[in-house]
Parts: structure tokens; C-alpha cells; sequence
């Protein structure tokens, strides 16, 4: 009760005096998990200048209370690093059943030059409902087409795009086209040929733009800019990451051959149902892994009822780097769910940190922003949420706080809202 009165008066007074760059923050007694697998049961975590600047043993550390804006008693509640939804429509959907909200989606199929940055909805009340299980990031993904465009990584708080924004255009999306599964029922071998036809020439679309877009990149000036190869230069200087939507075994093996054959420093696979197939192929081609939805059926009749579930302990035993996202029916507001993907893969394999990183470190290790995010170390931006009992359980998930860049973020959503009004509402006789 002593925490819940302390932070309603942090939030009435209001980040002016608390919680911006420029004040320091201590806080003490905290069931730490630093989301790089260690765990420190009553910690000290000192914030200054918006960055993580001590974190110590409140058993043996004696803090100075005058170094010090704000202290913080946490009494072993759970502090977690911000979680991370990566390849997730927040922000560019409201409802689903709406089209109207629903902008994530362009007409074409070859669209690198789709910015999802500038189409992203800060004022989404999804965002405020997904931020109060502790997920704080995400990278707000296109989606359509055979080249969906950029996608950008974002905070999930902020007056406008451009506040939100930790990451602009990091990648291309490029969704590669399905290979013929033959146990999917009966299919004539004539049927099969002409599957088999149309993929090696959907392949051949990819790699003659790819090639196009690369001699475009490798030109000293272009007279007349093109916008679609234009926002191809970044893959093939280094400065962005290219992922590639597959699941299929034949699918993978392709993607494996075509980010040799161009060389590319950051691929990403997004989905890999069938990665665990072919693990020794995927580490040696150094290409980290974004996991299917684990909450779903099998894809194949003879594949394990549970193997979804065990994916993630699959990878981790092969020494694939991979990281848990949601993409699927309602994506934007099942990104909540994330912390409880993670805690679902800790009866399928992973450990209680292992779980963790899934969903915060090996993300951002993912999307290239884990020197500043994915964990609570010194130096780092100070991005974390608190809990009273462990996050990853639906049960004890209860965010009592939570900070972005050492900035308190607004938990109210409008489930709460609706929460309060109708308990109100019934309590009255």
C-alpha cells in the first residue's frame, strides 16, 4: 500500500521533478533480473542522466541519501528490462474488423519505400494496454505484398512519431513465397510441376529486383532517383537488416543461398517453423531467428503436437541466436501477451532468464539495438518495468511502474478505465 500511495504521488507531481534526464533515481530492495540470465534477489539500481547508473547488493551497499533526487523502497518487487514486440502492427491497426483503422497494408508488391514510421498511432489505445505488461518496445512492421517496406523500431510512448522513435527504417521486409508441402493432402504431379514452376519464378522476381537495387546502390549518383531502390541502399551498405518472412524447410534453405550469394552483413529470418531441421545450415550462415507464434497447432501431420512449443528449446540447444514474436489474428493487441510466451516456453525447456532474454536481450541483439536496450546494465538506457510477482506468470503479471529512457510512462489504459467504471458501477446497491 506504501508503494501504490509513493507512486501515485510520483505520477500527481508529474515527470518535471521526477524521472527526467538530469535527475538521478535510486532504487532499493529490488528482485532484480537483469535480463543477460543473472539475478540478484534484493538489489540497488541507481538511474541518472536517463542511463543505468548503479546497480549493487542492497545488502551490502550503504546508499547516500543525498546523491540522490528520489529513492524508491521496492520491497522485492520484480524489476525487468523493457520487453520488446518485434515484428508486431502496433500502432498501424486499431481494430481489426475495421478497415478504416487498418494501415499497415500497401497496394503492390514490391514496396521497400513503404515507411511504417510515419503511419505509426502513438495515440493508440492498444499501445497503452500492451504497455502495462511491462512491453515498452516494438518494431512496427508492414506488412502485404513481396516487399512489404521499412520497418521502424519504436518506444511505445511519446507525443509523436518522431519522439517514439529509437530506430527509423531499420529493414526491409521480404515475405518469400511459399513452397508446395506435399503431405498437405493429395496433389497430381502435374499440379506439383506447376507449383514447383511458379516458385522458382517468383525466386527469380526477388533476386533480378535484389540485383537491380544493388547495381543502383553501387552507382556514384543517380540523375534520376529511383524511390524504391533508394530505400534497398542501407542492405547493401551494412546500415540496415533484411528479414525474410519463411517457414518452410525449402523456403529456408533458399533464403540461406540467396543472403550468400548478396553478401548480406544483418539477414534475419522471421517465422522458421522448420529452422530446428536445419540448425547447423542456420549457424554457420550466422542468421538469427524471429519464432512463429509458439501459441499454435502443428504445421505438418507428423510433426509433434507440442512441437511449437519446444522450438524455442530446440534453437537454444542448436546455439541459434532467436528471440519470440507474435505475429498472427489480432497481433497488435496480443502483443500483451509476450511476457506469457516467454513464461509458456519455461515447461518446454527454457529457464525462468532464458525465458527472459527471449523477449528482451535476444531481441534486441535481433534488431541491433542491445548496447542501449534488452537489459539492466551500467551505461545503458534505463527502460525497465516493475512488478509485484513474477512478469512472465499471467497470474502474478501486475506492472506497478515502468520507464522508458529513465522516464515514467503512464500505465492507465482503457481496460483499467473500464475496470474501475463498472466495479463502481455494481458496487452501488
Amino acid at each position: 500500500m506504501k508503494f501504490n500511495i509513493l507512486y501515485i504521488f510520483l505520477l500527481l507531481i508529474g515527470t518535471a521533478s521526477f524521472g527526467q534526464k538530469g535527475k538521478s533515481i535510486l532504487f532499493l530492495n529490488a528482485y532484480l533480473h537483469t535480463g543477460t540470465g543473472d539475478v540478484i534477489q534484493s538489489a540497488s539500481v541507481g538511474i541518472r542522466d536517463g542511463k543505468f547508473d548503479l546497480i549493487k547488493n542492497t545488502l551490502t551497499y550503504k546508499h547516500d541519501p543525498k546523491k540522490w533526487d528520489t529513492i524508491i523502497d521496492l520491497n522485492g518487487q520484480h524489476m525487468y528490462p523493457g520487453l520488446v514486440a518485434p515484428n508486431s502492427t502496433l500502432g498501424l491497426t486499431e481494430i481489426d474488423a475495421v478497415r478504416a483503422t487498418r494501415d499497415f497494408d500497401e497496394v503492390g508488391k514490391l514496396n521497400p519505400h513503404i515507411r511504417s514510421l510515419i503511419a505509426y498511432n502513438v495515440e493508440s489505445d492498444v499501445i497503452a494496454t500492451v504497455r502495462s505488461n511491462g512491453v515498452l518496445l516494438a518494431q512496427v512492421t508492414p506488412r502485404g505484398g513481396v516487399i512489404s517496406g521499412s520497418s521502424s523500431l519504436m518506444h511505445l510512448d511519446g507525443w509523436n512519431w518522431e519522439d517514439a522513435a529509437v530506430v527509423a527504417d531499420d529493414g526491409i521486409h521480404v515475405n518469400w513465397p511459399s513452397f508446395f508441402r506435399p503431405n498437405r493432402g493429395a496433389v497430381s504431379s502435374q499440379d506439383e510441376d506447376k507449383r514447383k514452376e511458379a516458385y522458382e519464378e517468383h525466386k527469380r522476381e526477388i533476386r533480378t529486383f535484389f540485383e537491380q537495387a544493388k547495381s543502383y546502390a553501387e552507382m556514384p549518383r543517380q540523375e534520376y532517383p529511383d524511390l524504391r531502390f533508394e530505400a534497398m541502399k542501407g542492405i547493401f551498405k551494412g546500415d540496415k537488416r533484411v528479414y525474410f518472412h519463411a517457414e518452410e524447410l525449402q523456403q529456408l534453405l533458399d533464403v540461406i543461398e540467396f543472403c550468400q550469394y548478396f553478401d548480406f552483413d544483418h539477414p534475419v529470418i522471421i517465422g522458421g517453423y522448420d529452422s530446428y531441421l536445419i540448425i547447423p545450415q542456420l549457424r554457420d550462415a550466422k542468421i538469427p531467428i524471429m519464432l512463429p507464434r509458439i501459441h499454435s497447432l502443428p504445421e505438418n501431420e507428423h510433426d509433434p503436437v507440442d512441437l511449437p512449443d519446444k522450438l524455442p528449446s530446440l534453437l537454444k540447444e542448436g546455439g541459434i541466436l532467436f528471440c519470440l514474436q507474435n505475429e498472427g489474428d489480432m497481433e497488435a493487441m496480443n502483443a500483451r501477451n509476450i511476457p506469457f510466451l516467454a513464461g509458456h516456453t519455461m515447461g518446454y525447456g527454457l529457464s525462468e532468464e532464458e525465458a527472459l532474454r527471449s523477449v528482451s536481450l535476444s531481441s534486441c541483439e535481433i534488431l541491433g539495438i542491445d548496447k542501449e536496450y534488452g537489459s539492466i546494465e551500467i551505461g545503458k538506457r534505463a527502460t525497465l518495468f516493475v512488478s509485484t510477482g513474477p512478469a512472465m506468470d499471467m497470474r502474478t503479471n501486475n506492472v506497478t511502474l515502468a520507464m522508458m529512457n529513465g522516464i515514467w510512462v503512464d500505465l492507465n489504459d482503457r481496460q483499467k478505465a473500464l475496470y474501475e467504471k463498472y466495479k463502481e458501477k455494481y458496487r452501488k446497491p
